[in-house]
């Protein structure tokens, strides 16, 4: 095979002039007729020829199933010898032969199939966003005309997309690395900037309908703002604690994540906000959606009122917007049904059930990374890796011992007995009871020379030096030794491992090699290619409790800021918890290893973990509802539809990766889907419950009867409940309460059924809390 004008033998190690050959090869070409193993003299063939049976009691090999080919290049022309091993793949890709299977591999496969993986989904974008934007829109639809949010919606949609293009604008910009998994990003970035984009529209639509644009705007704000920013900081500083990381993946996926974060956020409170205030004022002009013309409105107390010709309704006893369908359903029936007592019950149970399944699952989690997921389904890597696990995985990496220190004195007899020793303790290494080190398969090009007897003194410096290069040409060990100045600078010897076949297996295995290097004398190093992935089993779990633990802490620290009652905090903060390990315990379930590629997810998890059960807590403090089943109706009548559209929106978001051939976008969905499912269902189910056991996260509470027998309350210190039922509240009654407020400093709160005539309270603030009109007097 050739490149233009090169050859393979123009590219390859040589040895002697010659390329190096295989050793299975030259055997065969001797003629002989037994081959043993795994070594054949002082070859080892167990790399080379796999599958193998022996002969009852002997070393000879009786069958083989698979005969593995080595061809190496030279390191001079790196553009050269990518050019060869891509034709080399196009070659054995179209190798056929009757009654063989052939599978390849080279260098580079890795790292060109791994970029294959996020090519693999760019035609899902397309389809997952057109699921998630059209859900967005059509769950805020409404039949009337004028109170339609297609638009808001739409615009709430393009300033995820906005987030996204800025913040990785801006690190291209910077230099920041982009790798393969930030390719997952614009999913996440989709998932939150419309989870807040729907609280903001629910805060809206709890504002009067007749107020000012401006005051309709702070009021949205004042609820919305707190809401989103604990799960933008909590989210944020969830993806900022994972550059804690070594893994330089997982930091460039947290970089570029935490800043969309923050840049959805920043679009979200300006550019959202703005066209929302836009909105509002075609929404006060009573004009139409799509034309933007002036519209009747509807009578009071009908239904009269079309996509077409009439809108603006408005529910009259409240002065708020009606609301939707969805959210009556959670007030008159799924709030009263989850305060109930038996159902309280039965949520405990279930949630006893969950974290006992999490909890037990968690123990189940296995380590490390299949290296073949790094490729598509259908990528001839996978074939390989499977051959090669099937044939070859009897004796694991030939690891070599690196002598680093260039003042060993190879020439000195107690310096090579030292090393010999060392090297014997790498051969009485086990691992679970069975040898780590297969022993007297140890190769060492020092051994070899001294026994050789090439060398007639070998503890004489001058005469060592003298005969080692003659006899390095001779025996083929001249890419074991670097002399320079007739000095060793550095020298590797090789040691066999055996029984390794876990990932947890190589992790425990590099361990011990370590260590053991470590206690040896000089400076010893251990190698081998693959210890590049070892490295991380090593470091996984650490790295990932570490993470948990401190961005947990941080969540506390943020909710306690934010949240007005410790209790609740850390409340949230047991939902992060909660969520986390659920997630942990289900992933095991769902055979997702723990691994890099989880391991970013378990970081997404940290903060989409905090989202719903914060929004919810946040309700239920700032509910003035007078007793706990209320405070979390209320809660979940106000958040409960927009947090189904933020679960359902993100997991259409992510759905459709289910179908990806890539291992690492199939976790990214399985983990994706798991948070959102358990953090939706704490929000809407245990948190809300968990709270009405106590009471103190809302304000306490006092009944007193009104005139008409119901009953009024005394929510907080410092405000008067003034009951009035009948009459219109006039410019007296106004004067009146005014000095009662006055002296009293009070904020003086009437029942909303009062009638009152603009005119009479131009100098009256009025704003809507539930059943109750608070008056704030200048």
């Amino acid at each position: 095979m050739t490149i233009g004008a090169l050859a393979f033998e123009d590219l390859c190690v040589k040895k002697g002039g010659v390329c190096v050959s295989n050793s299975i090869i030259d055997i065969i070409k001797t003629n002989t007729t037994t081959i043993n193993y795994p070594y054949h003299g002082k070859i080892f063939i167990a790399s080379e020829i796999g599958g193998v049976k022996l002969k009852s009691g002997l070393t000879e090999i009786d069958s083989a199933e698979a005969i593995r080919l080595f061809y190496f290049l030279k390191e001079d022309n790196q553009t050269i010898n990518t050019m060869w091993l891509q034709k080399f793949i196009e070659t054995a890709s179209k190798m056929t032969k009757e009654g063989m299977t052939i599978s390849y591999f080279t260098s580079i496969s890795r790292d060109d199939e791994f970029e294959k993986s996020s090519d693999s989904i760019i035609p899902l974008f397309s389809l997952t966003y057109a699921l998630a934007i059209n859900f967005s829109i059509i769950s805020c639809l409404r039949l009337d005309c004028v109170r339609n949010k297609v638009w808001v919606a739409t615009f709430g949609v393009l300033s995820s997309g906005m987030a996204v293009l800025s913040s990785f604008g801006l690190l291209l910009y910077c230099g920041m690395p982009f790798a393969m998994t930030v390719a997952t990003a614009p999913f996440l970035i989709l998932g939150i900037g419309v989870d807040d984009m729907f609280i903001m529209i629910s805060c809206w639509q709890q504002t009067q309908v007749h107020d000012n644009v401006e005051d309709r705007m702070a009021a949205t704000y004042k609820d919305a703002a707190v809401s989103i920013t604990i799960t933008t900081l909590t989210d944020a500083l969830a993806f900022y604690i994972g550059l804690l990381t070594p893994f330089g993946s997982v930091q460039s996926f947290c970089m570029y994540t935490g800043t969309a974060v923050l840049f959805c956020y920043l679009y979200n409170i300006t550019f959202f906000g703005a066209f929302l205030a836009l909105n509002g004022r075609r929404e006060k002009g009573n004009r139409h959606w799509l034309t933007c013309m002036k519209v009747p409105e509807p009578e009071e107390n009908t239904k009269k009122y079309n996509l077409c010709s009439i809108g603006g309704a408005y529910d009259h006893k409240t002065g708020k917007e009606e609301p939707m369908p969805i959210n009556n359903f959670f007030k008159m029936y799924y709030g009263p049904f989850l305060t109930n007592t038996w159902t309280k019950v039965f949520v405990i149970l279930l949630y006893a059930g969950y974290l006992g399944s999490s909890i037990y699952g968690c123990f189940q989690i296995q380590e490390g990374i299949d290296l073949k997921n790094l490729a598509v389904d259908s990528s001839y890597v996978g074939s390989y890796y499977d051959n090669e696990d099937q044939y070859f995985s009897e004796y694991g990496p030939n690891v070599m011992v690196v002598v680093t220190d260039s003042e060993f004195q190879y020439w000195d007899e107690t310096a090579r007995k030292s090393l010999d020793t060392c090297l014997r303790s790498f051969e009485s290494l086990t691992l679970a009871g069975q040898s780590l080190v297969a022993k007297d398969m140890t190769l060492s090009w020092l051994n070899e020379y001294v026994k050789a007897g090439v060398v007639s003194n070998p503890n004489n410096e001058t005469i060592f030096m003298d005969s080692l290069p003659t006899f390095l040409q001779q025996s083929g060990f001249t890419q074991d030794v670097n002399i320079s100045n007739k000095v060793i600078i550095a020298s590797r010897l090789f040691i066999q491992t055996i029984n390794v076949s876990t990932a947890v297996d190589e992790k425990n295995m590099l361990n011990k090699l370590r260590e053991t290097a470590n206690g040896c004398p000089g400076k010893l190093v251990v190698y081998h290619p693959a210890f590049i992935y070892f490295d991380q089993y090593a470091v996984i779990v650490s790295n990932t409790i570490q993470n948990i633990v401190v961005a947990t802490l941080a969540m506390l620290v943020i909710s306690l800021m934010l949240i007005p009652n410790p209790i609740c905090s850390l409340w949230v903060t047991f939902a992060i918890a909660s969520v986390i390990v659920g997630v942990a315990g289900f992933m095991a379930l769902w055979d997702v290893n723990l691994d890099s590629v989880s391991m970013i997810n378990l970081v997404i998890c940290i903060g989409f973990s905090v989202d719903f059960s914060a929004h919810i807590s946040y309700a239920f403090v700032s509910s003035k509802e007078p007793t706990a089943n209320k405070k979390a109706v209320d809660a979940v009548y106000h958040l409960g539809y927009p947090i189904l559209q933020g679960a359902v929106s993100t997991i259409l978001g992510v759905v459709v990766l289910s179908a990806a051939e890539s291992y690492i976008f199939r976790t990214f969905f399985k983990i994706m889907f798991l948070v959102i499912l358990f953090g939706a269902v704490h929000g809407i189910v245990f948190i809300p419950v968990f709270l009405t056991f106590f009471g103190i996260c809302g304000g306490k509470v006092s009944d007193k009867k009104d005139v008409d027998g119901r009953s009024n309350t005394l929510s907080q210190r410092g405000h008067m409940w003034v009951t009035q039922t009948t009459g219109d509240f006039n410019m007296k009654n106004v004067h009146e309460l005014r000095a009662v407020a006055a002296n009293s400093n009070n904020i003086i709160a009437l029942p909303s059924s009062i009638a009152i005539r603009r005119a009479e309270v131009r100098r009256v603030k009025m704003r809507w809390r539930r059943e109750y009109m608070l008056l704030d007097f200048y």
